[in-house]
């Protein structure tokens, strides 16, 4: 039996875990859905109540009824010939994206986590009400495409923006890392721009430290993250270099608003962010379905790779 993989091809973290799967002695397949269609076949009926049929790659051939569990780790977009038009390969990628990748999700068997729920927890505005009913702390935020607002609302406190979605821009076919930053008084005369989007902006919440939360099944990892240095203090993507880490228990409070807020949207695995306040609360600024932990996991050695390896090759056995 077999734990399907779905993961770009350099991914140092899905070669970890399925190094350590392979050590258990489970089989693992792993596909990079870029692959299709020139170097993926997919032959599959429907037969009784579930897909059956074949998935062919160049490193070999899967049955679909032998998958125990999928990883849904890192996947890339379907890459379609070159020898296509501009509109047939437009048509083609839907194709491929409702036909195999609606196969593929129809696997009746356990996910980490399933496209469609890392699909419905990406919404950051879902992501924090939700936290709020669940119990959890989260910051004053304002999601707006009016100016005045965004001064009304900088009339209350320090606040920074954040990109609602994603975590970069496109510009020229170059990947550019959007920051959070802070939004300071000399800005708020001229925000000529935000009419064209919806915008998020978020109070600034002091803070002692940050913390990575990671969530594989019921156990929860926590790493408080002490920045170096002042662009780390505003966001700690911008220097890990400067940052230090150390392994932490989160208050049972926020503990259990972390496992309702899971339940909420149906996840096995989540990556938090929080940050913990001068006084000691938490606060949650965000969830990330597919979030890294393999920094964590250097960081502090704790065994999040075996945790998800307990976690894929329990459902196998």
């Amino acid at each position: 039996m077999t734990v399907l993989v779905l993961a770009r091809d350099l991914d140092p973290t899905a070669d970890r875990l399925v190094g350590v799967l392979g050590v258990r002695g489970v089989d693992v397949f792993r596909v990079n859905t870029a692959w299709f269609p020139t170097k993926m076949q997919v032959n599959a009926r429907i037969r009784c109540t579930n897909w059956c049929g074949t998935v062919t790659t160049p490193r070999g051939r899967l049955d679909l009824g032998d998958v125990d569990a999928v990883w849904y780790r890192s996947p890339e977009t379907y890459r379609m010939p070159e020898t296509l038009s501009s509109a047939e390969a437009q048509h083609a990628h839907v194709e491929a994206k409702y036909g195999l990748g609606g196969v593929l999700s129809s696997l009746p068997v356990p996910w980490c986590n399933h496209p469609a729920r890392i699909a419905d927890a990406a919404y950051k505005p879902v992501q924090l009400a939700r936290a709020a009913r669940c119990g959890l702390v989260v910051p004053d935020t304002l999601i707006t495409n009016q100016a005045e607002a965004v001064r009304e609302f900088a009339a209350d406190g320090p606040m920074v923006s954040k990109l609602v979605g994603g975590m970069a821009l496109d510009e020229d076919g170059v990947r550019k890392n959007v920051y959070t930053r802070p939004v300071g008084t000399n800005e708020l005369s001229d925000l000529r721009g935000v009419e064209h989007t919806a915008h998020l902006f978020q109070r600034w919440v002091p803070k002692d430290k940050e913390a990575r939360v990671i969530v594989i099944g019921d156990i929860i990892t926590a790493a408080a993250i002490t920045a170096g240095s002042p662009e780390a203090y505003i966001d700690y993507r911008t220097d890990y270099a400067s940052l230090s880490y150390e392994l932490v228990t989160p208050p049972s409070a926020v503990a259990d608003g972390i496992r309702k807020l899971m339940k909420e949207f149906d996840l096995v695995y989540g990556a938090f962010d929080f940050v913990i306040t001068p006084s000691g609360s938490w606060c949650m600024l965000e969830l990330n379905p597919a979030g890294q932990y393999h920094f964590v996991e250097q960081a502090t050695n704790a065994p999040l790779t075996e945790q998800l390896a307990d976690l894929l090759a329990g459902a196998t056995t």
